[in-house]
């Protein structure tokens, strides 16, 4: 099919050809199938990463908002099932780690994931919407037997889907996610999808409790440094991490907070090495995602690249210094209001291609991170930090 959304030749060739073989089936089933009967149970697939999840959360409030009468359902990877728990109007979460997406593990068998579909099936789901544009979760949706089954064509599998529209790689993925929201329910059910309001999270009293015994009485601001890109392709230097820290430290008396996974730790110890003097709290591998929310919300200031992290600090409010280089800030950029997105504009930037990218990009900061100096980053934090204060912004002081 003409039009596939996918980077890789051989990967676009293979779905053009399952394609290809899948017309008939879509030839069978109606298009855009509706029922007078008022919708009851809708499962919506969001299997991907953590800041794919945290970039949806105003189209599964727009869901909640067109189906008011309706249980709605989420399915997710193992690694976001505390994430999802803090998301309003949610009626029960099943988890699916496909194995496309799975970091670390091999993830569910298709025997397996074919068994949740069968389950899936079970509950008689009315609608049934897929936000990610792939061939292989379009299949987990066709499987679950729902009437309607909604989602992209542009990644493949459009046979699968009743109600088939093409992704839109011009506008952010919150937006995408609404606009599909919105054609499914029909107009005047939802929010105008072109508008991306930040959705917030709240996390449990534990957790920030727990943001409190970290923090304790740090000397303000407090300023966050997630020094993992996450991917090869999307990290900055560490030395220039710890350069920012140590000047924000010296011209602003800023506490440094480190984040990071517990598979961070060489990453974190790289920083932390060149931050003798500094005032600097470590809970690299402390936190559970709600402890982490909660801690990203008592921060004056987020330092990170384009990771779960930026999108997690935007879902609570903290003012953000996002870096990015391979992918674009326009798809994938923070929801927040009070942030700063640096990036260098070069002719092949941005690719896109962070999973894959180019040969002469790997195994070294790529050119696209490796513009991005120091000084900007100091600057655009300076000019937050000043901002927060001259309008009495403070962090969360729960």
């Amino acid at each position: 099919m003409a039009g596939l959304q996918i980077y890789n030749a051989r990967e676009r060739a293979l779905v053009t050809a399952a394609d290809l073989a899948l017309a008939p089936l879509g030839w069978m089933q109606p298009r855009g199938a509706s029922s007078p009967e008022p919708v009851k149970r809708v499962l919506l697939l969001r299997l991907e990463r953590i800041g794919d999840l945290l970039m949806v959360l105003d189209a599964i409030a727009d869901a909640r908002a067109a189906f008011p009468g309706a249980d709605i359902d989420l399915a997710v990877g193992s690694w976001n099932l505390d994430l999802a728990r803090l998301i309003r109007g949610i009626h029960a979460i099943d988890v699916a780690d496909v194995p496309w997406l799975a970091r670390g593990n091999e993830g569910d068998s298709w025997r397996a994931l074919r068994a949740k579909a069968r389950a899936w099936r079970a509950r008689r789901y009315d609608v049934v919407i897929n936000f990610e544009p792939d061939i292989r979760s379009n299949y987990l949706a066709w499987r679950t037997g729902a009437p309607r089954r909604a989602g992209y064509w542009t990644g493949g599998g459009g046979a699968f889907l009743t109600d088939a529209f093409a992704y839109d790689p011009s506008r952010h993925v919150a937006e995408n996610a609404r606009a599909l929201i919105a054609r499914v329910a029909g107009p005047g059910t939802t929010q105008n999808p072109v508008s991306r309001p930040a959705s917030t999270l709240a996390p449990p009293d534990a957790a920030y409790a727990r943001a409190a015994q970290l923090l304790g009485a740090a000397a303000r601001p407090i300023v966050g440094i997630h020094v993992s890109g996450g991917r090869e392709s999307k990290q900055w230097h560490l030395d220039r991490f710890a350069q920012v820290a140590r000047t924000l430290a010296r011209d602003h008396g800023a506490t440094i907070v480190l984040t990071g996974s517990i598979g961070d730790r060489p990453l974190v110890d790289a920083v932390r090495a060149q931050l003798s003097g500094v005032a600097v709290i470590d809970v690299t591998g402390q936190l559970n995602l709600p402890e982490l929310a909660a801690v990203l919300s008592r921060l004056d200031l987020l330092v990170t690249g384009d990771t779960g992290p930026m999108h997690l600090a935007s879902a609570v409010d903290t003012p953000l210094v996002a870096l990015f280089g391979p992918s674009d800030p326009a798809r994938y950029g923070p929801a927040s209001s009070r942030q700063k997105v640096l990036r260098v504009q070069l002719p092949c930037s941005p690719c896109g291609q962070v999973r894959l990218p180019p040969e002469r990009c790997r195994g070294h900061v790529p050119d696209c991170m490796d513009g991005i100096q120091v000084a900007a980053v100091v600057a655009a934090a300076a000019e937050l930090l000043d901002a927060g204060r001259r309008v009495g912004h403070t962090s969360s002081a729960r």
